[in-house]
């Protein structure tokens, strides 16, 4: 196999088990081997470990592995930062030094703002507030949206926080505090990602994301120039193009890496990384053109699940309704308001349409499909974009007032007169 195979071998093994570890949950791989991987990983390996433990040490060994792997899984910890870091430090050591004197002045350039504008990202995405709920600001987080009474409800409780839950947030059990528009808690930047760093996370994966792939495309014409010069009609990609075989194809690339072997692997790492991190990014730059979350897409992914089922039913939510102000605030930044109310019943009937207790005016329709489902937090791609990228934009319309509030004046207005 060779240096070449080798490399290869490692590089894909370990990205392949990263992404199946951290994103093996996601509600598009569900039933997928991924997601099969994923559960082995983090539960089915853990368990089968434990009841070996038992038996052969009383539990010993399984108790204090418990209390460190409760750390490393539950706790606020720079380790896997320390290790981007390093990789990203590490990666870059070995890669300049061959690189660096061959590139020209706008190569270098191009190369320089690449290499720095992720460290910045991070450091920006690491040190953030990433909305944080707090006793003094409470309020105002509570302002930032509406209850769309489909995923948030209003009278909702963080019984760690002790404090009502404003739309769009959770409770982070690593962080210790709810987060306002949380998306996910990322290992990466030992942070949780939310409305406040967002955008500062997107722009570390967009940065990041551009040093893998220009770092491959300058690694591989380097490559392909010292081996053409030696082999002419040798082609890195595709290898069937040229006269070369799969045993003599790795032979070469060895040949090549022989003298580089710093530069050709940190080449190959990017190359195969690379996809990953695009894929990251593309995902995130989908969750904001459907005006969503990661947290919110699980919980509609639940939502799929009873409508088809037969047991998700919604109603008509008026937009004049009078509000209970001890669970939801008198008005929001948002521009619009819900127009609809979503439950569940256990036995798949509608509730009853003059319950007192559910929200909403009157009869119960079954949800046929997701589809039909409005997203209150769906602005379209430019609004949503503008929303992830200016967190504290106030929608506002004639006289300041946000257009939540103006809504509700004009109803109360047209019902005195």
């Amino acid at each position: 196999m060779g240096t070449f195979g080798t490399i290869v071998l490692i590089i894909l093994f370990i990205s392949f088990m990263t992404f199946v570890a951290f994103f093996g949950r996601l509600p598009a791989l569900r039933q997928t081997p991924v997601a099969w991987l994923n559960h082995f990983i983090w539960t089915t390996l853990p368990a089968s470990l434990l009841a070996l433990d038992r038996k052969l040490t009383s539990g010993r060994l399984s108790s204090s592995m418990q209390r460190f792997g409760n750390y490393m899984l539950y706790e606020r910890h720079p380790t896997v930062l320390i290790f981007f870091v390093k990789l990203l430090a590490g990666g870059e050591y070995l890669y300049l030094p061959t690189v660096w004197p061959q590139l020209g002045p706008l190569q270098k350039v191009v190369a320089g703002i690449a290499i720095v504008c992720p460290y910045v990202f991070l450091y920006l995405s690491v040190m953030a507030d990433p909305g944080y709920v707090t006793p003094e600001n409470h309020q105002e987080q509570m302002a930032q949206y509406p209850y769309d009474h489909a995923l948030f409800h209003p009278g909702s409780h963080c019984r760690t926080c002790r404090l009502l839950k404003p739309a769009r947030s959770k409770h982070c059990s690593i962080c210790k505090h709810c987060i306002a528009r949380s998306d996910h808690h990322c290992i990466f930047i030992n942070n949780c990602v939310g409305q406040g760093n967002l955008h500062w996370f997107i722009l570390l994966l967009l940065s990041t994301a551009f040093l893998t792939a220009y770092g491959t495309y300058i690694g591989l014409a380097l490559l392909s120039a010292k081996m053409t010069a030696r082999h002419p009609d040798f082609s890195i990609w595709p290898p069937s193009a040229t006269a070369y075989d799969w045993s003599t194809y790795c032979v070469v690339w060895t040949w090549a890496l022989q003298d580089n072997v710093g530069m050709g692997s940190v080449t190959i790492l990017t190359a195969l990384t690379s996809p990953l991190v695009w894929g990251l990014l593309l995902y995130n730059v989908y969750m904001i053109y459907a005006g969503t979350t990661t947290n919110e897409s699980l919980k509609w992914s639940d939502w799929k699940a009873e409508i088809d089922d037969g047991y998700a039913y919604r109603r008509r939510m008026p937009q004049d309704r009078p509000r209970d102000l001890r669970f939801e605030p008198a008005w929001t930044r948002w521009p619009v308001e819900t127009g609809q109310v979503l439950v569940r019943t256990e036995s798949g009937n509608p509730p009853r349409s003059d319950s007192q207790n559910l929200a909403g005016l009157g009869e119960w329709e079954r949800v046929s499909s997701l589809r039909t489902v409005d997203n209150l937090y769906d602005l379209g791609f430019w609004g949503n974009l503008r929303e992830v990228f200016w967190p504290q934009y106030r929608f506002t319309g004639s006289g300041g007032i946000p257009v939540s509030e103006r809504a509700g004046r004009d109803s109360r207005k047209r019902s005195s007169s």
